[in-house]
């Protein structure tokens, strides 16, 4: 179960509250200020007598859902297991970048990685990303596109509002993707018979979000929490998705003069009337995801 607990001011957590008044409980203790179930994620609100504000998101989409109100970093995620490689076989992985980013496109990458490459991975300082910073991702990045076999699939904003639009919710997006991009390693390496995902939904759910009228269903996949550190390919896709992630993120500043944040936080909302007021409401539009929190606050 993920669990990120952020914390807000009383102002934002005011917001947060309103936001979620349809579905909460409201006051149901002398600390817990309301309780608000949604699908796959629980949102409880928190008030100390010192006045200070914290809310806890529970759940399979925790992260995303947490992502729209605040950066989320690794500090501000409940204390993870220590992990180990299970698996330094080949294999094929995928991760994905960009679920809790405003402005920034979503994009999925599977990796292959045989036998031999995994002394590599170790030699280059390959780990999960978020275990590394953005100047190491630029310097490994064009060393791995060059030296690794991989699929990555981005998903403009544009795309994306046009899909939510029509019903479609960001785990079946994200199940879409890793389908075609694991099926497209797959492709190239028919044999191998150890696949990966990062999990982000149960197996049960992941399948029935993917259309067989669509594309072919890529089986066989070991869903994994934490996957990034239990099996190197999908350490190998999540470096290679956040490197991509970063130019994409330059290409935005390089056409626009401005320099566009991460996440969905407080710094998103404030660059919010800048990009406004240079490109106008209906290229506005097309650059973010329009069902965030951003949008309509």
């Amino acid at each position: 179960m993920a669990t990120v607990t952020l914390k807000f001011s009383i102002e934002e957590y005011q917001k947060i509250k309103e936001y979620y008044s349809s579905t909460s409980t409201g006051e149901i203790g002398e600390y817990v200020d309301f309780v608000a179930p949604l699908k796959d994620v629980v949102i409880r609100g928190y008030v100390s007598k010192k006045a200070r504000r914290t809310v806890v998101f529970s759940g399979p989409e925790a992260y995303e859902e947490a992502s729209k109100w605040g950066e989320v970093t690794i500090e501000n995620k409940e204390p993870e297991e220590k992990l180990h490689i299970v698996d330094f076989g080949e294999q094929i992985g995928s991760d994905e970048v960009g679920v809790g980013d405003f402005y920034l496109p979503m994009i999925v990458v599977a990796a292959y990685m045989n036998n031999n490459q995994y002394q590599r991975l170790k030699e280059l300082g390959v780990v999960d990303s978020k275990k590394m910073t953005d100047k190491k991702i630029r310097e490994l990045g064009p060393i791995l596109v060059k030296e690794f076999k991989f699929s990555k699939l981005t998903l403009p904003n544009s795309k994306y509002n046009e899909m939510t639009a029509k019903g479609k919710n960001l785990n079946s997006l994200k199940a879409k993707m890793h389908n075609r991009a694991l099926s497209n390693m797959h492709k190239e390496y028919e044999d191998v018979i150890a696949i990966y995902v990062d999990q982000f939904v149960s197996e049960e759910r992941y399948y029935s979000y993917l259309d067989k009228d669509d594309e072919p269903i890529l089986k066989g996949i070991s869903f994994k929490t934490k996957g990034e550190s239990r099996f190197p390919s999908v350490a190998l896709a999540s470096v290679i998705a956040r490197y991509y992630f970063l130019l994409e993120k330059d290409k935005l500043e390089a056409k626009y003069g401005l320099e566009f944040p991460f996440g969905a936080g407080k710094k998103a909302d404030e660059f919010k009337k800048i990009l406004l007021d240079k490109v106008g409401q209906e290229e506005f539009d097309s650059l973010v995801k329009r069902n965030f929190k951003n949008y309509i606050r």
